[in-house]
């Protein structure tokens, strides 16, 4: 099997050689909390998944309140000005329930958005033929389709190009290009007044008008290799990942300002970053640590681990909001993890890609990131290495269908998408 195409992530110099150092000892930090688990009685003991696969439940939930399921959930007293009132405190995501889709995206054209990172295209997918019905051209590295705090558009990260291109939802239509320095993600501040441009190879956040693109600030931030986040409850602060650093940051929202940091250890990968929907924990997924760090917010500071797979990388939360998806790219699976638990409760296996261009072996799947049908029946990955799209059933685990597309398809987005507003990234919505 011939060696994955390079996705032309731009990593310090030094990165390569310290990898090498540190994967030991992160494999004995990882192994040391399952151990520490295992021995103190939170360990699970294994089950049958709701995939039919025999699975492992593991937690590293600290004891206290902090763990404790069905907990009451406090009023949210002082929430970002201008934010949109979260309708239940105990379930940020309660907007978002399945068909619950606002009149502006019912509008929408149902399609899925795929950005082929290493053939400057966007695939259009029709959800219901499993077909792709157009593709498109856009500036290079294309890394990410995100849907605008209003819904209206969908905004392609051209990362090399130093652009993004607007897509109308209605129609499925690309519009014309607007400038902006290193767009590798986007997001938008829970109050609708800014887009949160990821600049990662400039180390910055840039807050821009949500709609001309226009540059307001740009936050400087103390780490390399900036990449996902999330948002408090309230809307506050922000948790951001570092990849190339082993580390998070917290940004106050209003003010715009670095308040804090924080190493997860030597080694750590860390990719995309989801909060619980009671607002009490941040999910970190670690592609080194092969497993998903949880995070107290408030106090910035580790409170468990949770194993999943090689490679851990995209976090989805279920229609019901019970689950957590975890793609982990490189054992080609997918990790559930309740919410309630705090523990793996079922592992979905995606078959290895076979075919003559492989010759006589297979390509393991690489499930990168994606997200969840309106209805919440299907979770959508890009295939990073493969060309590939998966459609997979999230009452069977099974697949549905593998879609063929362009070089090296990254952040799809499925679109619409219930909710009220968008967070950004491929549809983080309240």
């Amino acid at each position: 099997m011939s060696t994955p195409p390079p996705l032309h992530r731009r990593r310090p110099p030094t990165a390569v050689l310290v990898r090498r150092w540190t994967t030991l000892l992160g494999a004995l930090v990882v192994l040391a909390l399952v151990v520490v688990a295992a021995t103190t009685g939170t360990a699970g003991t294994g089950r049958r998944g709701r995939a039919g696969t025999t699975t492992t439940e593991h937690s590293t939930s600290p004891p206290g309140p902090q763990a404790a399921a069905g907990s009451g959930c406090p009023a949210i007293a002082h929430p970002l000005p201008g934010m949109p009132p979260v309708p239940d405190p105990c379930d940020v995501y309660s907007a978002d329930a399945a068909g619950d889709l606002s009149a502006t995206a019912r509008a929408a054209r149902p399609l899925v958005y795929v950005p082929n990172g290493l053939s400057d295209s966007v695939d259009e997918i029709d959800p219901t033929t499993y077909q792709v019905v157009r593709t498109f051209p856009v500036g290079r590295l294309p890394q990410h389709v995100v849907p605008s705090w209003d819904l209206k558009t969908l905004w392609v990260t051209n990362d090399q190009s130093d652009s993004v291109t607007p897509i109308d939802p209605v129609t499925g239509d690309p519009g014309t290009p607007v400038s902006v320095a290193d767009p590798y993600n986007m997001y938008f501040t829970p109050d609708g007044r800014y887009a949160i441009v990821v600049a990662e190879a400039l180390r910055r956040l840039d807050f821009r008008d949500p709609h001309t693109m226009a540059l307001a600030h740009s936050l400087p931030v103390p780490c390399p290799g900036v990449d996902h986040l999330d948002f408090s409850a309230d809307g506050t602060y922000l948790i951001a990942s570092c990849e190339f650093a082993d580390s998070l940051v917290k940004v106050d929202v209003e003010h715009q300002s670095v308040v804090g940091t924080l190493t997860l250890r030597s080694g750590a990968v860390p990719q995309d970053v989801k909060l619980s929907p009671d607002g009490k924990v941040f999910y970190v997924a670690d592609m080194t640590s092969n497993g998903v760090w949880e995070i107290d917010g408030v106090s910035l500071r580790v409170i468990g681990f949770i194993p999943t797979g090689k490679g851990a990388h995209g976090l989805y939360v279920s229609r019901d909001t019970t689950d957590l998806y975890v793609s982990n790219r490189g054992a080609g699976t997918v990790s559930v993890i309740s919410f309630a638990t705090r523990r793996v409760v079922a592992t979905w296996t995606l078959p290895p890609e076979s075919g003559p261009h492989l010759g006589p072996g297979t390509a393991p799947a690489s499930p990168d990131m994606g997200g969840v049908s309106a209805d919440g029946k299907v979770l959508w990955l890009s295939g990073r290495y493969n060309s590939d799209v998966y459609a997979i059933d999230t009452t069977t685990g099974q697949q549905i269908a593998r879609i063929p597309v362009g070089h090296g398809p990254h952040g799809l987005c499925v679109w619409p998408q219930p909710g009220r507003y968008s967070l950004g990234h491929t549809g983080i919505l309240r």
